[in-house]
């Protein structure tokens, strides 16, 4: 059957995608359109390349992500430099490996911009903390920075739609105006944007298959909030998932595979062989069961 599918963000919790994906290509589900936030987009981005569902889950599973981490030169010499980068330059890595592995990988499908693609196949989430709005690439290049979205890299909107706050130095987009936009995460305004294939009347071409790496809303526990770096935390990931908790309550829930791994850090890039393997196991557990019911 062929389907939508809209991926959320979540850091290295990501692996759970893995085996979500494993199961739906064991019920001959086949995505026609993808959409995606941060490492959801990275998901996204693979399948709309044409990879094979075995062929992603090796890539995301022989991918050593502490080599994808690229401090400026200078940190590795002077430490104490990469607080003066965070202040100056807004992150602590560059985030350039990750778009060369990107673009490595989409190359070798010949996808190297949005018209390599099938057309309207893709569909990236952006963050613009410049002008404050939420972008959707390859969409809404033309309307806001009147720009070509043809020939806009795919490597490089995953890139920005991956740049998570702090993290990684924030990418910039030239725009209308002499002033360039700075580009971060997608989950900093929509994290799970399973509203991307609606239409004006919001009906739906197809059916729309949403994996949220979260437990459902109502499940999740109260944050302990105990002093001034809980509670930034805590307004942080309220603001993440404010816009999608509230679009999820007012939609079928029966479209949404929630894979509860909140135990797992979405920054923790130092996980072990076991602990990928048991989130892998999990999203595919949970995806089985789903697809007993849906759609």
């Amino acid at each position: 059957m062929k389907i939508d599918g809209v991926f959320s963000g979540g850091g290295v919790k990501a692996y759970a995608l893995i085996g979500a994906l494993q199961s739906f290509h064991e019920h001959e589900l086949v995505f026609e359109r993808v959409a995606g936030t941060s490492a959801g987009a990275i998901l996204a981005a693979l399948i709309a390349a044409e990879y094979h569902t075995d062929e992603i889950g090796e890539l995301i599973q022989d991918l050593d992500i502490q080599k994808l981490l690229d401090p400026p030169k200078l940190s590795s010499i002077i430490p104490i430099s990469k607080w003066f980068f965070l202040y100056f330059r807004m992150g602590l890595y560059k985030g350039d490996k990750l778009e060369k592995w990107l673009h490595r990988h989409l190359a070798i499908k010949n996808i190297y911009t949005f018209k390599d693609l099938k057309y309207d196949s893709l569909k990236v989430v952006v963050s613009d903390i410049s002008l404050g709005k939420l972008v959707i690439i390859p969409d809404d290049l033309e309307r806001i920075y009147g720009m070509n979205p043809a020939y806009f890299p795919v490597s490089k909107a995953v890139r920005m739609s991956a740049g998570y706050p702090y993290f990684f130095v924030p990418k910039q987009l030239p725009g209308k105006s002499k002033r360039k936009s700075l580009i971060v995460d997608g989950g900093l305004l929509s994290n799970f944007p399973l509203w991307i294939f609606e239409n004006e009347r919001k009906e739906k071409i197809r059916p729309v298959l949403g994996v949220k790496l979260s437990a459902y809303p109502e499940q999740q526990k109260p944050r302990k909030i105990k002093n001034a770096l809980d509670m930034f935390h805590a307004l942080f990931s309220t603001m993440l998932q404010a816009h999608d908790t509230r679009y999820i309550s007012t939609s079928q829930r029966n479209n949404i595979l929630f894979i509860p791994v909140g135990h797992v850090a979405a920054m923790n890039f130092n996980l072990d062989e076991e602990k990928k393997e048991k989130l892998i196991q999990i999203g595919n557990e949970r995806a089985t069961q789903f697809l007993k019911n849906w759609p």
